[in-house]
């Protein structure tokens, strides 16, 4: 016969919901051990507790940080319902205990709030932990409750069976409980890790989750661990998908190059920008991002870092698109653009850049730090003999945060801070040359003047030769080559200028 909850141990920090339990306890006529605080709140309530300091002997010592952990608490616990764990529980004066609900000191929120390391250590719980874990280890006789969000199935299980409990339940709620105990010590190792040992061992925990439509087809399915009004808020629309999130994700990485640039757009398909430009306004911006792929525009992801106005709303509005990401709206914007229901709408928050990455392969998961580098011009060295001008070097960059953020093999060719074309994803760097040639020309751009960045060294001048044709008159490349000097030569002979930047950026 499953065993009726006799006794419970209750200690909490956090007290809301707790009234409705224990009142409960109490009709069944539950004797309940408690501490501290949460003594007070039930005695409050007008029921009668016994204070754990009458069944150990001994007070809350050392502020605090000592006040269950005795034998009289664990044995209680621990002990199988059984002829020899009871006899000793007789023998010692251990009064068994049937129920425990303890939940654990708020260490991540603690972490979130301050940078005061002695307020998280304070908050690091030992004596709870263990109690929560004890109490799991024996479920085949005692129910443990390891959070607040579990207060409602307990009430269910009380009025359900009367005080009687089921060991499905407990199974349950002492798997509940491990999940919980090991996300707060994920959590504490990584913060007292930070970053020295975190690529020694692999720890992540994320308690939150939810389940997306599908993942990258139908017949996949997918959820996402995390927090995403961390970083938006979503204003309407229909559920983000597996899909939508990718991409925003590469739209985000993406704009943070743009954060402090003028009103950019970018429009991002598959996670690859393919229009991308830097305007006085945000109207003028989606016009030229817009232009330079509208046919991939089609079902796109949107980014600006700049507020969405009416003007620019009603542009937006004209073509399909999946999920459009800006800081703000105005009011009218936001009424037009949420009067397509489907649509998705985000509001940025902030970018919420991480400095590490990881993705499961093979039997296991890689993990590396994110490429958050973005040169700056003192590291550059000019190599031909033609320097680039002003111009020329604030589309270089331009080009180059750009190309960052293209899937390798890439080359992307830009002018005026706006990228005219790119070519990614190719096996070969001249095909990727040659693509972006072709979506300048399909597209009507005058390649002369432009500039070409390029995400890792040239093996052959050929990606060189080839854009002078064009016109193109700055290229910026990372060096590396053993035959750099065969496009160094190619350069300096047409009067083109060639910036190494020491950077390679190949992203797979």
């Amino acid at each position: 016969m499953d065993p009726k909850i006799k006794s419970a141990l209750i200690s909490v920090y956090y007290k809301d919901g707790l009234e409705h339990i224990v009142r409960k306890l109490d009709g069944l006529g539950v004797t309940i051990y408690t501490t501290g605080g949460t003594q007070s709140f039930i005695e409050g309530l007008g029921i009668k507790v016994k204070e754990v300091e009458t069944l150990t002997g001994y007070p809350s010592i050392l502020g605090g940080r000592v006040k269950t952990l005795h034998p009289k608490v664990f044995g209680g616990i621990m002990a199988i319902r059984e002829d020899v764990h009871l006899a000793q529980l007789d023998a010692y004066e251990i009064p068994p205990i049937d129920l425990v609900i303890v939940d654990l000191y708020p260490f991540e929120e603690t972490v979130s709030q301050t940078t005061n390391e002695s307020d998280i250590i304070e908050k690091i719980d030992i004596g709870g932990i263990s109690l929560i874990r004890a109490a799991a280890k024996n479920f085949k006789d005692v129910v443990v409750i390891s959070s607040k969000s579990q207060y409602g199935y307990l009430l269910d299980i009380l009025h359900k069976y009367d005080g009687f409990t089921l060991l499905a339940d407990r199974k349950k709620l002492a798997s509940e409980a491990f999940m919980i105990s090991s996300h707060y010590d994920t959590a504490i190792f990584n913060y007292l890790a930070k970053e020295d040992l975190n690529d020694a061992v692999f720890k992540r925990s994320m308690l939150k989750s939810e389940p997306l439509r599908y993942g990258e087809n139908p017949h996949q399915t997918a959820s996402y661990f995390g927090d995403m009004s961390e970083v938006f808020d979503k204003i309407c629309g229909k559920d983000l998908s597996y899909n939508n999130l990718v991409d925003a994700d590469a739209a985000i990485m993406l704009m943070a190059e743009f954060k402090d640039f003028d009103p950019t757009f970018a429009i991002i398909k598959h996670t690859n920008p393919c229009g991308i430009a830097s305007r006085s306004s945000a109207f003028e911006a989606w016009h030229s991002a817009l232009e330079a792929d509208p046919v991939s525009a089609f079902g796109g992801i949107l980014i600006c870092n700049a507020i969405i106005d009416i003007d620019t709303a009603k542009e937006i509005d004209k073509i399909f698109y999946e999920v459009l990401i800006a800081p703000d709206f105005t009011p009218d914007a936001l009424s037009l653009l949420v009067s397509k229901p489907k649509r998705i709408v985000l509001r940025l928050k902030n970018y919420n850049i991480q400095k590490k990455g990881f993705k499961s392969l093979l039997n296991g998961v890689i993990v590396q730090d994110n490429d958050l580098l973005t040169e700056s011009t003192e590291n550059f060295e000019t190599k031909t003999i033609s320097q680039p001008s002003p111009q020329e070097m604030t589309d270089l960059i331009f080009a180059l945060k750009c190309c960052k953020h293209l899937k390798s093999n890439t080359i992307v060719l830009a002018k005026n801070a706006q990228m005219l074309a790119m070519g990614c994803g190719q096996t070969s760097r001249i095909d990727a040359c040659r693509h972006a040639i072709e979506k300048a020309r399909q597209y009507g751009f005058e390649l002369n003047g432009a500039v070409m960045a390029s995400d890792a060294f040239f093996p052959f001048p050929d990606c060189v030769e080839l854009v002078h044709h064009e016109g193109i008159s700055a290229v910026i490349q990372p060096g590396g080559s053993i035959k750099d000097n065969l496009s160094i030569e190619y350069c300096n002979a047409h009067s083109m200028s060639m910036v190494f930047t020491g950077i390679r950026h190949f992203k797979h």
